[in-house]
């Protein structure tokens, strides 16, 4: 199933079921308003949502043709947004780079931060920037979207917590980040709203590309229209989902609706590019001695994309352009 939010001039929009190809959707007046409903109340409304998501593909209800344009992040804002970092090859270049050595347990205790979730942004919005030399960059990730998981729940038992998948572009202010970690409190206003997929799918919708764990599939990244990396993001994932999961949730319970991370994904294979422009300049710092590739500009694009094996778009692309905050009050 994928479900969406269209922009109907509320804080949260309203709910839409989306076909397989993402380019159709269905709502009627007796579906729940939005996305949280449906995640609070799974068990109740599931089964009849799956109905219709099979008699829209299979042509027996009227539709409309589906504007990512007009589409909302599935889910607007979140109870929780708590993003990993479960890829540690990529942090170990990062701290390479600046000659910091890494320590032992980021190999076996996943990092994590919680982040701002009052505010995403949809597939198609604008990442709006008031200064550009704050260094914006773009994070592409993939996430889960969880049903509530009791405090202490293990990884074994929080696989089947995942109700829903999605891609996510973690924007980032690279040059506020360091001043805010040498602060050892963490990222604030080095990381503003994320953005997300156009739609939310269940694991079944990536057959066996999704092992319970994580999804096997390269993860395209686009900067200007130019393909930037497709790293697979089922190779190296030092931390898989169910334990990025019972990390969160070691010390408190998580809530129907909580969104946990993967971070960027990252092979050690380089000939797959890479899922942010940060790591492509530490590997040229690394290389040549110094940064070549600038972080984005004014007018910059990013498209965040996967395919299924039969190159057919299993989250719709995520398609921004970098504009002035000054421009976009």
């Amino acid at each position: 199933m994928k479900l969406a939010t269209i922009n109907d001039g509320s804080r949260d929009g309203q709910l839409i079921i989306v076909n397989r190809e993402v380019n159709y959707a269905y709502h009627n007046k007796n579906m729940p308003k939005t996305l949280q409903q449906v995640l609070d109340n799974w068990d109740f409304i599931a089964e009849k949502l799956v109905k219709l998501y099979h008699d829209l593909n299979e042509g027996k209800l009227m539709g409309f043709p589906l504007n990512t344009h007009e589409l909302m992040a599935p889910l607007p804002r979140a109870y929780q947004w708590s993003d990993g970092s479960a890829y540690v090859n990529h942090v170990e270049l990062v701290r390479k780079a600046r000659g910091a050595e890494m320590p032992e347990n980021f190999w076996t205790d996943p990092l994590m931060y919680q982040g701002g979730s009052d505010s995403f942004l949809g597939p198609n919005q604008a990442i709006a920037v008031a200064d550009i030399n704050w260094g914006v960059d773009f994070e592409a990730e993939i996430a889960v979207i969880t049903n509530d998981v009791p405090m202490g729940c293990p990884a074994e038992t929080a696989k089947d917590k995942i109700l829903f998948i999605a891609l996510v572009n973690d924007v980032s202010l690279r040059n506020l980040v360091p001043n805010e970690m040498k602060k050892g409190f963490g990222f604030y206003q080095s990381k503003p709203s994320s953005a997300f997929s156009p739609v939310f799918v269940t694991p079944d919708e990536l057959g066996d590309e999704w092992d319970g764990y994580k999804v096997n599939l390269p993860l395209r990244s686009y900067l200007n229209n130019q393909l930037f990396g497709e790293p697979n993001a089922g190779v190296d994932m030092t931390f898989d989902f169910p334990t990025l999961i019972a990390h969160a949730a070691k010390t408190r319970s998580l809530g129907a609706g909580t969104i946990i991370g993967s971070g960027t994904v990252s092979n050690t294979d380089r000939s797959a590019g890479s899922s942010c422009i940060a790591e492509l300049r530490m590997l040229e710092k690394l290389e040549f001695g110094d940064f070549k590739t600038p972080f984005m500009q004014y007018g910059d694009t990013v498209k965040i994309e996967m395919l299924n094996k039969n190159n057919k778009s299993i989250f719709g692309a995520i398609e921004q352009r970098v504009v002035s905050y000054e421009n976009n009050r």
